[in-house]
């Protein structure tokens, strides 16, 4: 899309990771090129929740709106968190602290971008993954045997030992519970709408494809979400977590991989850290 003059910019970020040496003085130099300027922070900002709001606070104060969807890192407990909530109850702090902030997240009503031709809903989305983008060796298979796959090949989520899913008894469980809720509310959203679908983890499979271990999609999406882009009239979908900053299509609809990354990740590439997408 042209930059017309005068018109806010919409930009995104994700998998900030601002406790990761080399990642915070990036992350403090996040500017937006105006104060009208709304900004989409596609989750993992920190692994600590009050290093997540300190975050998000400051990029509040510089952008006129900010949205957020937590990443699995936000969603770890881990022992050096002062807050130990777990699971849902964790997520629930974070979505109050976020609304002391004025940060938008995907609890709250969906906003509209002013600034299109047609309206345009942006919707923050927390779907989580289910385990069901497998390999070929391991379809068909049960969890317990496409996780030792996994496991022999040397892949291993973190989210194993930290991502609790209470009070369900299972990841998949709390996907499952979450994809029913979202899906109601995108089904609200108004037929004449555009939409852009915001989430941590990819909608479509496609974007995993140059995973070095494929083992690793199972903690990456589900199959539940394939038709979304499509099906919610998506202008675009933004995601991060893959750390394969990029953009790809499905179905002519533009996915936009929008992540910092680790900083052993971003020195790697010849442009360096992009902490900052433009995207319309």
């Amino acid at each position: 899309m042209d930059t017309v003059e005068g018109v806010p910019h919409l930009f995104a970020t994700s998998d900030l990771h601002v406790t990761h040496e080399g990642n915070g003085p990036i992350v403090e130099s996040i500017r937006p090129d105006s104060p009208d300027d709304w900004l989409l922070v596609a989750g993992d900002v920190a692994e600590r929740a009050d290093v997540v709001i300190k975050t998000l606070a400051m990029l509040k104060e510089r952008f006129a709106e900010v949205f957020w969807v937590p990443g699995n890192h936000e969603l770890w407990t881990t022992s050096g968190d002062p807050v130990q909530l777990r699971g849902q109850e964790r997520y629930e702090h974070l979505v109050a602290r976020c609304r002391e902030l004025g940060v938008h997240t995907p609890e709250d009503e969906f906003v509209v971008w002013p600034h299109a031709e047609r309206p345009l809903t942006i919707a923050p989305l927390f779907v989580l993954y289910d385990y069901s983008w497998r390999t070929p060796r391991a379809e068909g298979v049960s969890l317990e045997e496409a996780l030792g796959q996994a496991r022999e090949a040397g892949v291993v989520c973190t989210d194993e030992y930290f991502l609790h899913p209470d009070p369900y008894p299972t990841r998949q469980e709390w996907c499952a519970q979450r994809l029913k809720v979202t899906e109601q509310r995108l089904a609200a959203i108004p037929d004449d709408h555009r939409t852009i679908l915001m989430s941590h983890w990819p909608l479509h499979r496609h974007p995993t494809e140059p995973l070095y271990w494929p083992e690793f999609a199972m903690w990456c999406g589900t199959t539940e979400t394939a038709d979304w882009h499509l099906r919610y009239r998506a202008e675009m979908a933004v995601y991060g977590h893959l750390h394969i900053p990029r953009t790809t299509r499905a179905d002519g609809v533009p996915f936009e991989e929008v992540s910092l990354g680790y900083p052993r990740e971003w020195r790697k590439r010849q442009r360096g850290p992009v902490a900052l997408r433009r995207l319309l």
